[in-house]
């Protein structure tokens, strides 16, 4: 049976779209803007975020102020893919900082990774120090991005 997409209203779109846009947005500005009381806004942002529809809040950082000017997504192929070979690829991921995004691929290779590094000695060292000696590898593959073209924080709704 497929997922149902949740049944929003306009003023429930509306507020999504705003809370995308500006998440440090005052409530009773974010009111204003969807024409509601500040009360009728904040039950409705508290029912967004109660059935896991706003998942969190959070700064955007700049990677390139923090000195980590470069994307790279990385292909990894495990040696196997028995469910406590995953698991423990998984934790090493996890306790890693370097590592910003993980997915669970289906086709050629089994995880992307994406990763923001200062230079290609920054690299280097990540892909000797964590990637080489996360539990089970048996390929490794990276992308070097030359810009990013597109980005969005959300959904258009």
């Amino acid at each position: 049976m497929p997922k149902q997409t949740p049944d929003f209203d306009r003023i429930d779109r509306q507020l999504l779209t705003q809370l995308q846009a500006d998440g440090r947005i005052s409530n009773t500005e974010l009111a204003n803007r969807v024409g509601l009381s500040q009360s009728a806004c904040l039950r409705r942002v508290q029912r967004l975020e109660a059935g896991g529809v706003i998942e969190g809040y959070g700064a955007l950082l700049s990677a390139a102020a923090l000195g980590k000017p470069d994307t790279v997504f990385i292909e990894i192929t495990l040696h196997k893919q028995s469910e406590a070979a995953l698991d423990a690829f998984e934790r090493a991921v996890a306790a890693s900082p370097d590592i910003l995004e993980c997915h669970l691929m289906a086709g050629e290779y089994d995880y992307l990774l994406r990763v923001a590094v200062a230079d290609s000695a920054d690299y280097e060292r990540l892909h000797r120090k964590q990637l080489a000696a996360f539990p089970h590898v048996a390929r490794i593959r990276s992308h070097f991005t030359l810009r990013r073209v597109s980005h969005r924080l959300g959904f258009e709704l």
